[in-house]
């Protein structure tokens, strides 16, 4: 029997595909924010909203420059490795007596070659990105341990702290900043400029963009390098929020990283990607962690929900694509 809920939904089905992705996230983090200000009382207020960004600047700084990687048809599992490496190297190198801002500028080089490393070795070599990075992965971790000698430096100079402790005005943390002046680089780089054309040529069709005279050795090099400088930035505030250096840091980062990216409507098999909808899922991820939280939930049942949650957006992001082609 055919009854106006029936018609009604039907109607919303055929709907729902035609929305933009950034409307749905939009959506979702509305919702989100109801739900959890239901349950929580301290959820909605100002200050906690804006103290979630201390925690999720790093993760969104590296999302930041995942997002060029996958859109080139890309992917780097190192991130997280490559963070614990700049943070030892920064810290260890100012425990040796390197002035600070050179152990700085030493941590945002090492940041780049790791970056450059994986470019050379995916585009110049045309290996796997994922075995790449695979092993990139376990080389920069072993790195950090090698060099840190398992052990931690935690005394810096009374500044370093502004770096990932301060606030603007009191209220705004600093690393918010920073995430909204990246994010509108990347943002300009991928929607205004020529380099940002070269990484969508890459990921809808590598061949056809290199008859066209795309620099593919250069732009694919140029991603990872650029993602290797976001993560040594992130690995700087990192360790200024945390006023430690290890080498066990970062540890799960990549994941973050790169669920934000496809949750943001990123194909991994390249060739699309928007900020806007990136930066949208990790306000979604960086809530939902935090709102669970203030409401009670075990961090072994948060870990669940956070998973299932990208389980049906990937899902559901595979359903509109191929409904769209």
């Amino acid at each position: 029997m055919i009854t106006v809920s029936t018609i009604v939904g039907s109607a919303l089905v055929r709907k729902l595909p035609k929305l933009r992705r950034e409307t749905v996230l939009l959506i979702v983090l509305l919702a989100e924010i109801t739900l959890f200000s239901l349950s929580s009382p301290y959820f909605l207020n100002l200050q906690n909203m804006l103290d979630t960004s201390r925690f999720f600047a790093e993760s969104g700084l590296i999302a930041m420059g995942m997002t060029l990687v996958i859109v080139t048809g890309g992917i780097d599992l190192s991130v997280g490795s490559l963070l614990a490496l700049v943070s030892v190297t920064v810290g260890f190198s100012y425990a040796a007596g390197m002035p600070p801002a050179l152990a700085l500028a030493a941590g945002v080089a090492v940041g780049a070659a790791g970056g450059l490393l994986n470019g050379i070795l995916v585009a110049g070599l045309g290996l796997s990105p994922l075995t790449v990075t695979l092993g990139t992965f376990s080389l920069f971790r072993g790195l950090a341990y090698i060099v840190s000698d398992a052990d931690a430096v935690s005394r810096f100079p009374d500044w370093f702290a502004y770096l990932g402790q301060y606030y603007i005005g009191g209220v705004v943390p600093g690393q918010l900043v920073v995430f909204v002046i990246v994010a509108i680089a990347i943002w300009l780089v991928l929607e205004r400029s020529r380099f940002g054309r070269y990484v969508f040529g890459l990921g809808i069709n590598p061949r056809t963009a290199r008859m066209s005279g795309v620099p593919v050795l250069k732009t694919r090099c140029a991603v990872y390098v650029i993602l290797g400088v976001l993560v040594a930035i992130a690995a700087i505030i990192y360790t200024s929020r945390v006023s430690t250096a290890r080498g066990n840091a970062g540890l799960g980062l990549e994941l973050q990283a790169i669920a934000a990216v496809v949750l943001g409507g990123a194909d991994v098999k390249g060739g699309s990607g928007s900020i806007a909808g990136i930066v949208l899922s990790i306000l979604i991820l960086a809530f939902l962690a935090q709102g669970m939280t203030l409401s009670g939930m075990s961090s072994s049942f948060a870990l669940f929900v956070q998973g299932a949650v990208l389980i049906a957006a990937v899902l559901v992001n595979e359903v509109t694509q191929a409904k769209r082609s």
